[in-house]
């Protein structure tokens, strides 16, 4: 039994990392994807090398209005709908608040914050437009929830999506469409790899109860089941995925 049933997703910054994990998970299980991300080559590589006949690559800058409708666009074209929406897209520009520009917050806070709203309500027309319902999921974090030093922007703009969630869940909920929130913990992507073993054990590790960084496939089963019909009663919900770290 396929999990997503040819349900058709679109999965921005899905090139590598969590949203590549998230694509190739949705496609082993039934679903049509499209792959939004900065680097187009990127996109359509993964694309090729996960199902070309099922998943395709679109360039895409989220923060921009033209390029994320243009993207939803494309879903329905080539896939006829749009059922699930992860808003996944992410950069850091970290750096102390003496240290950091306007230009390093503004850029953070497009991305995800305003990539997400910008995201959503394409999805939330188009499904409305559909009438049969959808999900969308943004991509939050553990920063969003606690804080980190030297992240007063990816932190800020993180911790906005859980109350966008919240308050889109509420508009959408009369119309079959869930709108639910991950915070991933430290997962072990190449930005997480790339930092120095010896921070790793001696600085992050020792925080996670569970002694490890999380998987990408961890947190892309997450994403399928909260796209999936199994969770159609699972909404404004803020769900965290960090082996136990900063447990409350």
């Amino acid at each position: 039994m396929n999990l997503l049933n040819d349900k058709v997703a679109v999965i921005t910054g899905a090139a590598r990392g969590i949203g590549e994990a998230t694509a190739r998970l949705f496609a082993d299980n039934g679903a049509r994807v499209v792959i939004g991300d900065l680097d187009l080559a990127a996109a359509e590589q993964a694309a090729k090398e996960i199902d070309p006949e099922r998943v395709h690559g679109f360039g895409c800058d989220v923060a921009d209005p033209g390029q994320v409708t243009a993207l939803l666009a494309f879903a329905r074209e080539e896939f006829g709908s749009v059922d699930v929406v992860v808003n996944n897209a992410g950069i850091t520009r970290d750096a102390t608040l003496k240290k950091m520009t306007v230009d390093q917050f503004d850029q953070v806070v497009a991305v995800h914050l305003r990539g997400a709203w910008l995201g959503t309500q394409a999805a939330a027309e188009a499904m409305r437009a559909q009438g049969s319902g959808g999900a969308i999921i943004n991509m939050s974090s553990i920063s969003g929830k606690v804080g980190f030093f030297g992240q007063t922007n990816y932190s800020a703009a993180k911790a906005g999506m859980h109350g966008f969630s919240k308050a889109l869940a509420y508009e959408v909920a009369r119309k079959g469409v869930t709108v639910n929130t991950i915070s991933p913990g430290y997962i072990g992507t190449k930005m997480v790899l790339a930092i120095p073993k010896d921070v790793l054990d001696s600085k992050i590790l020792p925080q996670i109860p569970m002694g490890r960084l999380g998987k990408p496939d961890e947190v892309a089963g997450l994403c399928a089941y909260l796209a999936s019909d199994e969770a159609a009663f699972v909404t404004g919900a803020n769900i965290a995925i960090n082996g136990g770290q900063h447990m409350q």
